[in-house]
């Protein structure tokens, strides 16, 4: 099957689904396609049991589809910068410090706290992994999604100051946290022998700082060959080249790409700099173009997150480990976002109640499936890869759902 065959039956359930969801449920499109998709997936495995064709079918449709290398490789870069362009710059500046420990320090603390929970949460269940494995599941686990949360923040109605520190840090914090999830990847393929605290800290930083430097000159780049021309068609074409040849550019030489394309897009989609690089006519087509974009891959990705229920094994125990993860996973978010926030409640004037609100608001999306995906058998991918599908779903159906009405109550 190829690529076209694979790229033309998701497009056309996406689009199914999606009618689906407007004429009928009229849900957020990222919980309406997943909720929907699921159910498409649950009514797959019942008529299984009658003729076990289609399950097959479907199954071995799937395998087919290498949802880390398109996710992660190909549809975030795009969906990043799509986002950064259309994001409030002007909060995101007054709450960049926040936002800044939030995404780095806050993902770090949560991975530990998320490690060291599930670590002797699993012991009770009688399923006993080794402390790096379980410390991997906390670095995928603990970047929220800015695709699940955009979306659904901005239909709710968030106040501005609170949906610039949930959307800034999710856009960074992706990056942030595969940067973390491949260190630690690292240490538990190779041991702790080959281990080198200096190596880890120096790539850290290069994959970090080599992504926020990159995206600056992308970004700026960028602005000033839209500055020197007015041509809305050859414009709109030279923010796809940035995305792509930045991406292309960032994976070669070792920088983080997600964190170059939240730079770049967010230099691009300044008032600043849109008054003065595009006419009202360009912004207008770029704007339209990157918002069909972001909503397309939005929806080719929850299609996806939905189809991937048929690849789970189904082990009872695993499922619990999941469920039982969830309130793990919500308590270390809260105490990983506790410290920055009481260090900076009074410089800036948090909205009440800010750490339940960006606790409950910070959902999981299709990368912590994409890394889940990732691992070895060694690593307890098939368990992990469980876990993160049950968190991730009872995050943007769960939380998603209900992320608005805690809003309208506590501020």
């Amino acid at each position: 099957m190829d690529f076209y065959v694979i790229a033309t039956i998701l497009i056309v359930l996406s689009a199914l689904f999606g009618y689906i969801n407007i004429r009928f449920l009229e849900l957020p499109n990222t919980i309406g396609l997943m909720l929907i998709t699921i159910v498409f997936t649950l009514l797959i495995f019942a008529l299984s049991y009658i003729d076990p064709t289609l399950h097959e079918k479907q199954r071995a449709f799937i395998g087919k589809i290498d949802f880390k290398t398109i996710l992660l490789d190909v549809m975030l870069s795009f969906m990043l910068f799509a986002g950064a362009l259309h994001t409030n710059f002007q909060q995101l500046k007054v709450q960049r410090k926040p936002i800044l420990v939030f995404a780095t320090l806050g993902t770090l603390l949560s991975t530990f706290f998320v490690g060291i929970f599930v670590f002797f949460g699993l012991k009770v269940i009688h399923l006993n992994t080794d402390f790096i494995y379980c410390l991997l599941f906390g670095a995928l686990i603990s970047p929220t999604d800015p695709i699940a949360v955009l979306g659904i923040l901005k239909k709710v109605g968030a106040p501005k100051q609170l949906e610039a520190k949930i959307v800034g840090e999710s856009l960074f914090n992706d990056g942030v946290g595969v940067v973390i999830f491949i260190t630690i990847y690292s240490i538990a393929s190779k041991g702790l022998a080959h281990f080198s605290a200096w190596h880890t800290v120096f790539e850290f930083i290069k994959e970090v700082g080599g992504g926020l430097a990159l995206g600056g000159i992308l970004g700026y780049g960028t602005f000033l060959l839209l500055k020197s021309i007015d041509d809305y068609d050859t414009e709109v074409i030279i923010t796809i080249a940035a995305v792509m040849g930045g991406t292309l550019l960032a994976q070669k030489l070792h920088f983080s790409a997600p964190l170059a394309m939240v730079v770049a897009g967010l230099i691009v989609g300044h008032d600043t700099m849109r008054e003065s690089s595009m006419s009202k006519v360009t912004e207008q087509y770029v704007d339209k173009f990157w918002e069909l974009v972001d909503v397309l891959l939005n929806t080719l990705l929850f299609v996806m997150i939905g189809m991937e229920l048929l690849m789970l094994t189904f082990e009872k125990e695993y499922f619990l480990a999941g469920i039982l993860a969830i309130p793990a996973i919500l308590l270390a978010r809260f105490l990983s976002l506790q410290l920055p926030i009481k260090f900076y409640a009074k410089k800036l004037g948090f909205v009440k109640h800010v750490n339940t609100l960006m606790t409950w608001g910070g959902l999981r999306g299709g990368i912590s499936i994409a890394l889940a995906l990732s691992l070895t058998t060694e690593m307890h991918r098939d368990l992990f890869l469980v876990m993160t599908y049950t968190v991730v779903v009872f995050s943007i159906i769960g939380q998603g759902l209900t992320v608005g009405t805690l809003i309208k109550k506590l501020t």
